[in-house]
């Protein structure tokens, strides 16, 4: 099941018993043009709306000039037996106010959390992020903030929800407590916020490596970030995510992470690369944000050679970028995008 039928069905099982929904209000609730929808609910109801009759999980009918899809039977059964199809989303009551008639309805929230990462006991971070992919997350930070040198220094992670968040108890080498103790610092993070909390400027700036050139073509920079778009199933349900994927040189998506931050969402995608033993160097990162110098330096210290976002980065990103000799690019979009440091393929 694609995370877009996913979505349709939690979209449509929040409804009353029998409740359809309208396309354009189901379009405007997941962020999908109406090609897409009709496409997606052609695969998953009967041949209403043209092509091959699919598994029956959406009825789509015309009712007073308007399409509208309901649940059912077999829709709904499908929807009890995934019971957790997107974590780190919940539903909300909303009301939706359309040429001035307001209308009840439920939208998808994006849960951000407090999420306090513990090293051997010290307390160390508390960031605001999507509560998914956790371990990852774990591991991704400490590795971006230089507080492992590898992954084998961490030797386990033990997710705790508490009433006032989450904590990350990471248990890791006597060398890296050490480091810790080293750095200490007490960081307030906050979404869209990388350096809050950092208690000198020495720590701003870490050494990063030369990367090795990496063999990537404009199309298929193109293709991977235009493929994203399926793998998002927190975006798509709220609207509210960014994401960062794993890329192969032919545009291929390897990984894809989410999260309400920007820095999180790939922090989380370091931490999969390096769990699933995956080659840094052979791969390429592609993020829906912009490309700060955070994202430049976090991506350099992963060992990826090189850096796709769909929007600007700054101009220390780009310094650092070519500082790094990283490929790294901006405004990707479309077939378009900007080469601000290194050289893509022809």
């Amino acid at each position: 099941m694609s995370p877009l039928a996913a979505a349709i069905l939690q979209v449509l099982g929040a409804e009353a018993p029998g409740q359809g929904v309208s396309l354009p209000r189901l379009g405007k609730r997941l962020g999908q043009g109406a090609s897409v929808l009709m496409r997606e609910l052609s695969l998953m109801g009967d041949a209403t709306l043209g092509g091959t009759p699919g598994p029956g999980w959406v009825q789509v009918t015309l009712e007073d000039n308007r399409w509208t899809a309901r649940l059912t039977p077999q829709g709904a059964a499908q929807l009890a037996s995934l019971p957790a199809v997107v974590s780190g989303v919940r539903a909300h009551a909303v009301t939706v106010l359309q040429a001035g008639q307001p209308t009840a309805g439920t939208d998808w929230l994006a849960e951000e959390v407090p999420v306090a990462l513990v090293f051997n006991g010290i307390s160390h971070a508390v960031m605001m992020a999507t509560p998914a992919d956790l371990e990852d997350f774990a591991l991704g930070f400490a590795l971006t903030e230089g507080l492992l040198t590898g992954p084998d220094e961490l030797r386990g992670v033990d997710v705790t929800e508490t009433p006032l968040g989450i904590e990350l108890q990471l248990e890791v080498s006597s060398e890296c407590e050490w480091r810790l103790k080293e750095r200490r610092r007490t960081l307030a993070g906050r979404t869209g916020c990388g350096l809050c909390g950092t208690d000198s400027l020495e720590q701003v700036r870490l050494g990063l490596p030369h990367l090795p050139p990496l063999a990537v073509k404009a199309e298929a920079v193109a293709a991977a970030v235009a493929a994203m778009a399926d793998r998002q199933p927190r975006q798509q349900l709220t609207g509210a995510t960014h994401a960062a994927a794993l890329c192969a040189p032919d545009g291929s998506l390897r990984l894809v992470r989410e999260d309400v931050g920007r820095h999180n969402a790939l922090d989380k995608l370091i931490g999969a690369l390096r769990r699933e033993g995956l080659d840094p160097a052979r791969h390429f990162i592609a993020v829906t944000s912009r490309a700060s110098f955070e994202m430049v330096q976090k991506t350099a210290l992963a060992g990826v050679p090189a850096l796709a976002a769909v929007s600007a980065p700054t101009a220390m990103a780009v310094d650092m970028a070519a500082q790094s000799q990283m490929l790294l690019m901006g405004f990707v979009r479309g077939e378009g995008l900007v080469v601000y440091a290194g050289h893509l393929s022809p």
